[in-house]
C-alpha cells in the first residue's frame, strides 16, 4: 500500500532552523522516490497534527527529534491516533551511531583536534528516558571521536554548560537545527571554548532517516 512520508521536527521561530527539516525531508524523498511532507510539533506550520488530520493516504511518520520526551510519548501518538488514515510512527532519531558520525564531522569542520575533550550539549528534558538517550549519545560520540566526552544540558535534568565546559574544550551541540537552544549554547560556552555547528542536514542524518523509513515498511 502506498504511504506518504511525513517528517516531524520540533519547530522553531528561527526560519533557518526550520529549513533544516525541509532539506532533510527533500533529500530523503529524492533518494527514496516517494512523496513527502515536512511538518512540525509547534512554532512553525504545517503542524504534524494538522497534516495527519488532513491526510487521505496512509502515512509513515518519522520524528526528526534526537531523544525521547513528552512530544515523542504523548503529542505525536495522540495526533497519529486521531488521524483518519493509518499512521505508522517511528521512534526519535537518537541516539544512533550515524548521528555521532555527523557530530564528529561538525567538530572537525569547526577546528576541533582529535582527542580534544568534548562536551555534548543537549536541550535537556525532565524525562528520565531522555537522560538515558543523552548518555547513550555521549557514549556513541566518545567512541566515534575516540576521546573524552561529557554531557551538559540546557534545561531539565543534568548539569549546565557553565558547570561542565572548560575554556579549552570543544562543544558539540546535540541539536538538529539552529534556534533558541543553539544560541544559548554559544552564549553559555566560556571564552576559548570551540563550539561546533548543529548536526543539521548532514549526509549521515539523511542516511539515518532513510533507514528509519525502511524500518517502518
Amino acid at each position: 500500500m502506498r504511504r506518504v512520508l511525513v517528517s516531524v521536527a520540533h519547530g522553531t521561530r528561527n526560519p533557518a532552523g526550520n529549513v533544516v527539516a525541509r532539506e532533510l525531508t527533500e533529500q530523503v524523498a529524492s533518494r527514496l522516490g516517494v512523496a513527502a511532507v515536512t511538518s512540525y510539533v509547534e512554532l512553525c506550520e504545517p503542524l504534524f497534527a494538522d497534516v495527519v488530520r488532513e491526510a487521505t493516504e496512509p502515512v509513515h511518520a518519522v520524528p526528526l527529534l534526537l531523544s525521547t520526551g513528552y512530544h515523542v510519548k504523548h503529542d505525536l501518538p495522540a495526533a497519529a491516533d486521531a488521524a483518519p488514515v493509518p499512521v505508522t510512527l517511528g521512534p526519535p532519531l537518537g541516539p544512533d551511531p550515524l548521528l555521532a558520525e555527523a557530530q564528529v564531522a561538525r567538530l572537525l569542520a569547526a577546528g576541533a583536534q582529535p582527542g580534544q575533550r568534548v562536551v555534548l550539549v543537549a536541550a535537556g528534558s525532565s524525562d528520565e528516558g531522555a537522560t538515558c538517550d543523552q548518555m547513550a549519545a555521549v557514549a556513541l560520540l566518545a567512541r566515534a571521536w575516540d576521546g573524552p566526552v561529557e554531557l551538559a544540558t540546557l534545561s531539565g535534568r543534568g548539569r549546565r554548560p557553565g558547570d561542565v565546559v572548560r575554556p579549552d574544550d570543544a562543544v558539540s551541540p546535540y541539536l538538529l537545527a539552529p534556534g533558541h537552544f543553539h544560541d544559548r549554547v554559544r552564549r553559555e560556552a566560556p571564552d576559548g571554548a570551540l563550539v561546533a555547528d548543529v548536526i543539521g542536514a548532514h549526509e549521515r542524518v539523511v542516511d539515518l532517516v532513510v533507514e528509519r523509513v525502511g524500518a517502518l515498511r
